[in-house]
């Protein structure tokens, strides 16, 4: 049953939300302040509730698009097509988990759960009814929803989520969704055709779907390589952003000579790893640079 659950409730990819909120967390913490009012709870409310918000969306987006898993090779074994679990009860608990992950959040303010609401809304009223299923430029939209975990974990310290240091955050987050996903649209091409969702690789073919996670890659690790012109970078930028980022666009560079035939692998791997690195360097060099001079 625990795998069941994990299986359901997508936990991969909520390490990522969660890993994301603690950066925004960090990022927008004020750490001049930090010996006299920091709360350990602030953090573990933002995980917490996060979690139940997260967990509970995806389980309400399994309930929506069951019918759709069982058609596709690659999703037919989640829980809802083997009949471990029945659609209602899918939607139960992610309805349930959904109210008490944003009652944790409203602790925390009433702009951590507001946001948090209207990404529930995006992601399963909005992404998964609609976008996902008619547009096949679907991805790029329904990647708010996807970004918003650093805009949710940012927004626990100031109302000002527009603030540079956010924005460079959220484009990271939001821009790395396509290269991610579309690769793996592309391996599992056959699956989304016989669900019927029309994802590019589908609708257009696979050398444009290259293309476009061409300019989706150069796009992400463009802002990546200009994080100094939105918040304070130091040496782990040099270190770790600027190889990174070269790697990234060598593997990226395989992956379109090969017309996506091999080294699709090796190009996913490499995208998730520098969404780690340029999510957490400016929280590293943040507070090393505060300790330093402190």
């Amino acid at each position: 049953m625990l795998k069941a659950y994990s299986s359901l409730t997508k936990t991969g990819i909520i390490v990522f939300a969660l890993l994301a909120a603690l950066a925004g967390y960090a990022v927008s913490y004020d750490v001049h302040g930090l010996s006299s009012h920091f709360d350990m709870m602030e953090p573990i409310l933002l995980l917490f509730g996060l979690y139940l918000v997260a967990a509970g969306s995806f389980a309400i987006n399994q309930a929506q698009e069951w019918r759709i898993d069982a058609c596709m090779r690659r999703t037919e074994n989640r829980p809802i097509p083997r009949g471990l679990l029945k659609p209602w009860q899918a939607y139960g608990l992610g309805v349930s988990f959904c109210v008490i992950g944003l009652v944790f959040l409203y602790a925390l303010g009433p702009l951590p759960c507001a946001l948090a609401a209207i990404t529930v809304f995006l992601y399963n009223g909005v992404y998964t009814l609609w976008w996902k299923r008619h547009v096949t430029f679907g991805a790029v939209p329904g990647a708010i929803p996807g970004a918003m975990p650093v805009v949710i974990g940012y927004s626990v310290n100031t109302v000002n989520i527009f603030d540079p240091a956010c924005v460079y955050l959220f484009l990271v987050l939001f821009l790395w969704q396509m290269p991610h996903f579309w690769a793996l649209a592309i391996r599992y091409r056959e699956d989304y055709e016989s669900g019927g969702v029309p994802v590019l690789p589908v609708s257009l073919g696979v050398s444009k779907t290259l293309y476009h996670i061409g300019l989706y890659t150069f796009a992400y690790v463009g802002v990546a390589m200009m994080a100094p012109l939105f918040l304070k970078a130091n040496v782990f930028y040099l270190l770790f952003v600027v190889p990174i980022s070269l790697k990234v666009l060598w593997e990226f560079t395989k992956y379109f000579k090969a017309d996506a035939a091999r080294g699709w692998l090796s190009f996913f791997i490499w995208t998730n790893f520098s969404l780690i690195i340029y999510l957490s360097v400016p929280v590293v060099d943040k507070w090393i640079y505060w300790f330093v001079n402190a």
